[in-house]
């Protein structure tokens, strides 16, 4: 899984202050999780120790043609 915070529609809101990958590498960095570490992340963030991945990944406009 790859997280580019420069690709999240949260991304410099209230939603992104809350977000794990903020606090790991900024509001403006790129992270790559393999599943485990992607796992251990949903674990710890259903048990309150972090903030979940909150990415909403923006979308691409129709292509007009």
């Amino acid at each position: 899984m790859i997280i580019d915070c420069g690709t999240c529609d949260m991304r410099e809101t209230s939603t992104c202050d809350d977000c794990v990958v903020s606090a790991l590498v900024g509001d403006n960095g790129i992270l790559e999780l393999i599943d485990s570490e992607r796992d251990a992340i949903a674990s710890m963030s259903r048990v309150g120790l972090v903030s979940p991945i909150r990415l909403v990944p923006t979308t691409a406009p129709a292509a007009q043609g």
